[in-house]
C-alpha cells in the first residue's frame, strides 16, 4: 500500500486543525477576560459598601470610648468627693 498521497493530506489537515484550534482557544481566552473584566466594577462597589460600613463602626466605637472616658470620669470624682470617709 502506497502512503505516498496520503501524506501531504494528513500534514494540511492538521495544519488547519491547528490553526482553527488556536483561534478557538483564544476566542475562549478572551471570553473569559470580558466576564472578568465586567465583574470587577461590582467589586469595587462591594469595596466602597465595606469602606462605608467600617467608617460608621469605627465612629461608634469612638463614641463608646468617649462614654466609658465620661463615666470613669465621673466614678472617679464621685469616689474621690470629701465628706465620704
Amino acid at each position: 500500500m502506497d502512503l505516498g498521497p496520503l501524506v501531504p493530506i494528513a500534514f494540511f489537515a492538521s495544519a488547519a486543525f491547528a490553526v482553527v484550534g488556536v483561534a478557538v482557544a483564544r476566542a475562549v481566552v478572551r471570553l473569559a477576560e470580558m466576564k472578568r473584566v465586567d465583574s470587577a466594577p461590582d467589586t469595587l462597589a462591594r469595596l466602597e459598601r465595606m469602606e462605608q460600613a467600617i467608617d460608621a463602626i469605627a465612629f461608634q466605637v469612638d463614641r463608646v470610648a468617649e462614654a466609658q472616658r465620661f463615666t470613669t470620669q465621673l466614678l472617679s470624682e464621685k469616689a474621690g468627693t470629701p465628706g465620704r470617709s
